[in-house]
């Protein structure tokens, strides 16, 4: 029994291990230059299928394809800003992670300032809205305080005239 777990962990592992080599890309260049420029590019394009992730990062079978298209994109002698200009007007700003700032991204330049913003004034409002309702529990406390006291020096004083009536 312990023969046959062995043997069927081992073939689980040696599956296991060839599905991941099947997935590794090699692209060889004719220079280091064109090996930088598509190491850079990649890195600066987003995949459009994952969240947040560049296209080196991520294992999307739409990333592998922009890949492809960057390698020979760089192989036909395209420069950085021609094989950007071609992602952005193929895929939008999305494809970039440093979007130019014009009015279709604005949302994106300045939105999660004025979200953080936002949420710093609710807090504002919420902390002094309980200091408030604190302070009002506060007073309502002294009030009974307050009121305990007097009712305790009217019963006194009344106490005092109905004795001084009685020795009178």
């Amino acid at each position: 029994m312990k023969l046959n777990l062995k043997i069927i962990f081992s073939l689980f592992y040696i599956l296991y291990a060839a599905g991941s080599y099947a997935g590794v890309e090699v692209h060889e260049f004719t220079d280091e230059g064109k090996s930088a420029q598509y190491k850079v590019l990649i890195e600066e394009l987003r995949c459009l299928v994952c969240q947040n992730q560049n296209l080196a990062d991520s294992n999307a079978e739409l990333a592998r394809d922009l890949r492809q298209q960057v390698y020979e994109m760089i192989n036909a002698g395209k420069s950085n800003e021609e094989i950007v200009t071609y992602m952005v007007n193929r895929y939008g700003d999305f494809v970039l992670y440093r979007p130019p700032l014009k009015s279709s991204t604005v949302l994106l330049w300045f939105g999660p300032f004025v979200i953080f913003l936002v949420g710093i004034i609710i807090l504002i409002m919420f902390v002094r809205n309980l200091a408030k309702n604190k302070r009002d529990e506060i007073n309502e406390e002294e009030q009974l305080q307050v009121r305990e006291m007097l009712r305790e020096e009217l019963t006194t004083t009344d106490k005092t005239e109905q004795n001084n009536k009685k020795q009178d």
